[in-house]
């Protein structure tokens, strides 16, 4: 199998879907892989290291693509290099396709069997696939320091000759991965921490990073609906809205910043700080809003930038995890190189629609959108599981012939 991996085109991206220590690992499978010219540099990593793990070099996307069967990105590819995939190919990245299905229409009449990373479930199985949380993990806990960056006070608590100063207090809106990151950095730099969440279960995790829960009362009835089966949250009542936001508002108005975390898949990110609870807090005061991108958990954010409203600072900067790429860039190649060794057998993919991580991941195959939630984005049926459930797929053409 012939797995490359380009240089990453969209604005800003820092991250690289393959490190040298993920190419080796892809090699000695017995994989051959070509990595694009300069596709490490912006994650510090040079195209010698590539080479020296076993990688070829081509010099740009055109090289790449007219010799590639499979391709590991970190995102979306753009227009231009969806253009340049073909039938047959297999397409490996974070792809969105819930949020911006129009895509997998592209991918499906391109003929591409396409899988996204951020389509992976979240099952026991598949944690050492799961971008969502390797991302987000790295996403939590700068979402912190750049709040600790912003304040203008200290986060931990100080005595000193020249007095006590107290500690910085912040509340953190949702527990997921990136949220207990973030609870444990801003408890690591001493600030008083409060999380919430609509699922009551996440309590206990919460409290043993040393927060402090913020529980909002719920029936039995809230209290099943509160998770999906796959672990993620879920939207509640508007009954329930009211109550939570009644809660927070008091804990709001004494917090010296606040980290935002709450996304639902396919959704807006739900609105958690009014402009109401903005006025109430303190001038100087900064809120990191990690759903911007979605739309923000708060009224005022302005997805990419940073904005001062009612003297609260609003941070609404998108892909943190590609402001550290070192790190996002070791996790989330590792998470895509493990899915690359649970599809290729003996450099061929075998797409078994039975297995619970291949039918859950993949978007388009055989020309067709494949994947239930986003041809319902869509607004078509998905065709029936494949069948027979082990399908191999066929390599694409290549544009040239192997060396």
């Amino acid at each position: 199998m012939k797995i490359a991996v380009p240089r990453e085109t969209a604005e800003g991206e820092t991250r690289v879907a393959a490190t040298p220590q993920t190419v080796k690992a892809m090699v000695d499978d017995g994989n051959q892989v070509i990595v694009e010219a300069g596709a490490g540099e912006a994650s510090s990593i040079p195209d010698e290291a590539y080479r020296e793990a076993g990688a070829e070099i081509v010099p740009d996307a055109g090289a790449l693509y007219s010799q590639a069967e499979m391709v590991l990105r970190v995102g979306r590819p753009s227009d231009e290099e969806a253009q340049m995939l073909r039938g047959g190919m297999v397409l490996i990245g974070t792809l969105g396709t819930l949020a911006k299905p129009d895509l997998a229409t592209v991918l499906a009449k391109q003929g591409v069997t396409a899988l996204s990373m951020d389509a992976i479930p979240r099952i026991t199985r598949a944690q050492s696939m799961d971008t969502l949380s390797s991302q987000a993990t790295v996403g939590g806990y700068k979402a912190v320091l750049i709040a600790a960056e912003r304040l203008p006070k200290f986060m931990p608590l100080l005595t000193t000759a020249a007095g006590t100063v107290r500690p910085a207090k912040g509340i953190v809106m949702g527990a997921g991965v990136a949220g207990l990151m973030a609870i444990g950095t801003a408890r690591r730099l001493g600030a008083v921490v409060e999380a919430t969440d609509v699922r009551p279960v996440v309590k206990e995790q919460v409290e043993s990073l040393g927060g402090t829960f913020i529980e909002v009362e719920m029936t039995e009835e809230e209290k099943a609906k509160a998770e999906t089966a796959g672990g993620y949250a879920t939207e509640m009542s508007d009954d329930y809205k009211r109550r939570q936001a009644a809660l927070i508002a008091e804990r709001v108005k004494e917090a010296d910043f606040i980290i935002t975390t709450a996304l639902i898949p396919g959704r807006p990110a739900p609105k958690l700080v009014t402009e109401e609870m903005v006025k109430s807090m303190k001038p100087g005061s900064v809120i990191v809003d990690m759903a911007a991108e979605m739309g923000g958990n708060v009224e005022g954010t302005e997805a990419g930038k940073e904005v001062v409203k009612h003297g609260v600072r609003i941070v609404g900067l998108t892909n943190l995890p590609a402001t550290m790429p070192g790190s996002a860039t070791q996790m989330y190649a590792k998470n895509i190189q493990t899915l690359v060794k649970h599809l290729v057998t003996d450099g061929t993919v075998n797409l078994d629609f039975n297995d619970e991580i291949t039918a859950g991941a993949t978007i388009t195959h055989d020309g067709k959108v494949v994947h239930a939630a986003t041809a319902k984005a869509l607004g078509i049926e998905p065709p029936a599981p494949a069948s027979p459930a082990q399908t191999a797929t066929e390599p694409a053409a290549s544009a040239e012939k192997d060396a």
